[in-house]
């Protein structure tokens, strides 16, 4: 609220200088329901899924952003509100760009896409486990965020100017969002893609480093996209070797997810499909598949529903009769 009064304040007064034009509030909303049959873990509740203030800006030659997140990623009743991003980047050449602050680590396809246009109720398990939300290691939900300095760029352009290569390569403290570093070591994250062609990614992704009183992680994961036309297909497959907070899941796990979400009525109704499988141990007895369909409809470009259903196969359960069970999420998603 105060990053907005401040915005509001400068906007009513006489721009004089270049640094208040370039000043830009935004955010977002997402009001969710869900529900699902699980065992022991019935429910059925309305939730605030997350709401974002962002402020963006330009000095010189470099981009800037400050953003809040306010959720109930605690549960109902214990909202959470923190610091998400907060860094500027040297973008003077495409081609090498300098970011510093807190953001979004340099792992997977997924991990930066934007939670509304990513198109589900959430980032597949694998990616929440494996990138930094919730991780495996225990450490608190980060948003994939960290805090460290990444440079990247787009080269080898083709005929047409477009980048044909992709690079970024990050240092970070390895504690996530708003955390020193415990153990003095950095964790190292890079990224390398080819774009043959438009809309078409092929990439693959490497991660090393610690976490205090956890230990090594070494990650990897290899990664291929088409998205183009409101037509958007993505696959991913992760690796994870080192212990996580549970010694009792040993030192693997992996991960993999494939989705297609195409336009029915172009700009107002999209079709959708995910299957979905994290072993937190690396074995069939820990996993848990998800096999996902549902519509994403758009009012206006700034206004969508999202809905979908699931089949989950959780073998971590101790009955085998109750391994099968149905999930519901409903979301009302908005910007401004």
């Amino acid at each position: 609220m105060a990053l907005a009064a401040f915005t509001l304040g400068a906007s009513a007064q006489e721009k004089t200088t270049k640094w208040y034009d370039n000043l830009k509030f935004s955010g977002y909303g997402m009001l969710q329901y869900q529900a699902e049959d699980k065992e022991g873990g019935e429910h059925n509740e309305f939730n605030l899924r997350l709401a974002r203030f962002i402020l963006d800006g330009k000095v010189g030659e470099f981009d800037w952003r400050a953003q809040i997140q306010g959720t109930n990623a605690k549960g109902p009743g214990e909202p959470t509100v923190q610091l998400v991003d907060l860094y500027a980047e040297w973008t003077k050449h495409k081609e090498f760009r300098v970011k510093v602050g807190q953001f979004k680590r340099a792992f997977t396809f997924e991990n930066p896409t934007h939670p509304i246009t990513q198109g589900w109720y959430s980032y597949a398990n694998v990616i929440n486990a494996l990138s930094g939300f919730g991780d495996r290691t225990g450490e608190k939900s980060s948003g994939g965020r960290d805090i460290g300095l990444q440079v990247q760029g787009d080269i080898l352009p083709n005929a047409d100017g477009r980048a044909l290569l992709h690079y970024q390569l990050g240092v970070y403290n390895g504690e996530g969002i708003n955390s020193k570093d415990k153990d003095q070591r950095k964790d190292i994250i890079g990224g390398m893609w080819v774009m043959p062609v438009k809309g078409v990614r092929i990439g693959a992704f490497g991660w090393t480093g610690s976490r205090a009183g956890i230990g090594e992680k070494n990650r990897y994961a290899l990664s291929a996209e088409y998205d183009k036309n409101e037509f958007t297909f993505r696959t991913e497959y992760l690796h994870s070797q080192g212990m996580g907070a549970d010694a009792s899941l040993g030192d693997k796990a992996d991960g993999w997810y494939v989705f297609g979400i195409v336009p029915v009525v172009k700009s107002k109704l999209h079709a959708k499909a995910r299957y979905q499988c994290y072993r937190k141990a690396k074995d069939w007895d820990s996993s848990k598949t998800m096999y996902e369909v549902g519509m994403n409809y758009y009012f206006t470009p700034k206004l969508q529903l999202n809905m979908e259903y699931a089949r989950v196969n959780d073998r971590s359960i101790a009955n085998p009769d109750k391994h099968n069970y149905n999930f519901v999420d409903v979301e009302l998603d908005f910007r401004f």
